[in-house]
């Protein structure tokens, strides 16, 4: 049995709660958040940027609770600790995590800075428990499926990558660019994150984009520049108006056909080819679901994660850095 601490409880820490509850050999035994009313199981209120994250109580057995995180370091009864509070808090949090040896998963985006994510990567090679950075569309099914049908090279080559991931604006400490690092950095790093994951690091970033509501970048549509793939694009934002809510997207050509994923679709993923267009079902799951079952795994196992690491979160937000560079100049910028 896995025993796990949460800390923050707000809407990923209510998203990342569920999916713990799915795995038949995991229990949270204890759970942290400043708030004394999440503490006592009652989540109603809460802001995140994908909506409503499900129940607003707790619908199991409680777990114990306290709104001082560092109590649960020193918890002989905890094997895993999940960080779910806002991006600033991270890199102190899931540093004295690793210090005191547990197995430890953090939301993205990892830290608020590159500088930040490399101490946490450092301490995260050196530790004696695992350390995974939450980086959920890499274990979303059909995600996961445009990563090995590139992989395999079943439709031969990608020629362009579009990926477009937008919303309105969330409420709460979103809200403030030096908190949440505005749009680009809490959530089109998603995107960012997959394209590193499907080819690399880029050679160079060209971005346009602008500040708004905010005071953070919250609206960006950037080229990323690769010797072997013609075209890779990414925009990503939360400025659309109210009641637009959210959507993510993908549309991958490869040289025999073109793959097409909404989330807003019946059926999400489309395969064009030879003349036909069909559903692909992958299954009804989604990333949330499949990353605490990957990490839960690896800490049973006893293996490192691999699928993603500590290394390819300080990648994602180098990249970002760079796309904010270059809509400041005007050029195309490194990620470095």
């Amino acid at each position: 049995m896995i025993r796990i601490g949460v800390i923050g409880l707000g809407f990923m820490g209510r998203v990342h709660m569920q999916a713990w509850g799915r795995m038949p050999d995991a229990k949270i035994v204890a759970v942290s958040d400043q708030d004394p009313k999440r503490v006592a199981g009652d989540f109603s209120g809460t802001e995140g940027n994908l909506g409503d994250g499900g129940a607003t109580k707790l619908s199991v057995e409680k777990p114990r609770g306290t709104t001082n995180w560092r109590e649960l370091l020193d918890a002989t009864d905890i094997d895993v600790l999940d960080i779910c509070t806002p991006t600033p808090t991270h890199t102190e949090i899931v540093l004295a995590a690793l210090a005191a040896g547990k197995h430890v998963i953090c939301e993205k985006p990892l830290a608020p800075t590159s500088a930040d994510a490399i101490k946490i990567a450092t301490a995260a090679k050196a530790s004696k428990g695992f350390f995974m950075p939450a980086m959920c569309m890499r274990f979303w099914p059909q995600w996961q499926w445009l990563k090995q049908a590139m992989t395999e090279k079943r439709y031969g080559k990608v020629q362009a990558a579009t990926f477009r991931r937008v919303a309105s604006l969330p409420g709460g400490w979103f809200r403030d660019g030096k908190l949440s690092g505005g749009a680009v950095l809490d959530l089109h790093i998603h995107d960012v994150d997959f394209i590193y994951h499907l080819f690399g690091l880029p050679r160079g970033i060209f971005s346009r984009g602008y500040v708004r509501d905010t005071g953070a970048v919250d609206h960006v549509s950037s080229q990323f520049v690769y010797d072997d793939v013609p075209l890779v694009h990414a925009e990503g934002g939360w400025v659309m108006a109210d009641g637009f809510g959210f959507n993510m997207f993908y549309t991958v050509n490869f040289e025999r056909a073109t793959a097409d994923f909404d989330i807003g679709r019946k059926d999400p993923l489309l395969l064009s080819q030879a003349g036909k267009k069909e559903p692909i079902d992958c299954g009804p799951e989604h990333g949330y679901v499949g990353e605490i079952s990957y990490f839960a795994d690896c800490v049973k196992s006893g293996k490192r994660p691999t699928v993603v690491t500590a290394d390819d979160a300080v990648a994602g937000i180098k990249m970002v850095e760079a796309e904010k560079r270059s809509i400041a100049s005007g050029k195309i910028e490194k990620p470095e």
